[in-house]
């Protein structure tokens, strides 16, 4: 018996009926080899932490842009904070960890240079349709290892499409656009549990807002300290989802969901569309947009600016322009693009 074996035989005597077990995976696109040590789920794991793209997730924004401070959210920290919310849920329902780190870990790997305001750039720029979360999906199944994609189950692929709620229904009336498994599922609940969490830390840090500006049920309901609140949340979904037709039903109690709610409203009015937030909004907006005029005026430079990105020759030939200037655009860091704008929009001075 492999170490995988073994470790599968330990899932099927732990992992509840609702949970997926990596035995009985849908499998890949392109069907492996077992490896012997690792399941599979394991293995999408390991294949998105080692992955390019996120790496680059420490140099990206969460919420203020490219911050100065050092205990500022960037989206690497914000990936990680799910992941550990995710696996605390799994682990207290009996499910599978491995799958919901390894959604949780590839759900922003497509997620724009300065946060939302890179998203809505390129949705008004390139496509009313773009989005992170399909990005996120396209990173992994075409644009890392050169090209070749990352191969992930269909289960990990399937919960970082369907991640996103954005300002839409936490739980969408629609199921098809929940993940097919409670992992993935779960996911998208503690995205929105780590969010509201650490973007209402940030921007109490910030100056933002202040602590007596939060409204009083959340207070009073969700606690006064990041963790009281984390810990609060986590605690509701636990023990208020239950078994409905031989299937888990996640969900928060009424309490829970109305002071939630409550909370998210508080931060997109005071916070999301706060001034000095939506000024550097705009400014962003401003250098994407000019970035994709300017390489669409200029597409011979584009093989040149994505070495970096190592990919292959059939890419360039069967890929429209307009989509890769928007993967060579929503794969960069803020940095890399504040660089890059300077070298191509502002004056060098003769020495």
């Amino acid at each position: 018996m492999t170490i995988r074996e073994d470790f599968e035989k330990r899932e099927d005597a732990f992992i509840s009926p609702y949970g997926v077990k990596a035995s009985a995976s849908a499998g890949r696109r392109e069907p492996e080899p077992a490896c012997p040590v690792r399941t599979v789920f394991q293995q999408d794991r390991d294949r998105i932490v080692f992955c390019n793209a996120f790496r680059r997730l420490k140099h990206k924004t969460q919420v203020f842009l490219s911050p100065l401070g050092d205990h500022y959210r960037t989206r690497l920290t914000h990936t990680l904070e799910v992941a550990e919310v995710a696996r605390t849920i799994c682990r207290a329902m009996r499910l599978n960890e491995d799958l919901a780190e390894a959604v949780a870990l590839g759900h922003d790997l497509g997620h724009t240079p300065f946060g939302h305001s890179g998203e809505t750039a390129l949705k008004e720029i390139f496509s009313a349709e773009f989005n992170h979360s399909e990005q996120s999906l396209r990173v992994v199944d075409v644009l890392e290892r050169n090209g070749r994609g990352l191969n992930l189950t269909r289960e990990v692929r399937d919960g970082i499409v369907k991640h996103s709620k954005g300002f839409g229904d936490i739980i969408p009336a629609d199921p098809g656009k929940m993940a097919a498994t409670v992992e993935g599922r779960i996911v998208r609940f503690a995205d929105i549990i780590a969010y509201l969490n650490h973007d209402l830390d940030d921007a109490v840090r910030s100056g933002v807002v202040r602590q007596s500006h939060i409204p009083e049920i959340c207070v009073k309901t969700l606690g006064g300290t990041h963790a009281q609140r984390a810990t609060t949340m986590i605690r509701d979904l636990i023990f208020s989802s239950r078994v409905m037709d031989d299937h888990l039903e996640l969900a928060f109690s009424d309490e829970m969901f109305s002071a939630m709610s409550e909370l998210r409203q508080f931060l997109y009015e005071n916070v999301y569309r706060s001034a000095p937030v939506h000024a550097e909004f705009i400014k962003a907006k401003k250098l994407i947009s000019e970035l994709y005029a300017y390489f669409l005026n200029h597409p011979d430079q584009l093989r040149e600016k994505m070495t970096g990105l190592e990919m292959e020759e059939g890419y360039f030939e069967s890929t429209q322009v307009e989509r890769i200037i928007c993967d060579y655009i929503a794969s960069m860091t803020d940095r890399y693009v504040l660089r890059l704008y300077n070298e191509i929009f502002i004056p060098t001075p003769l020495v």
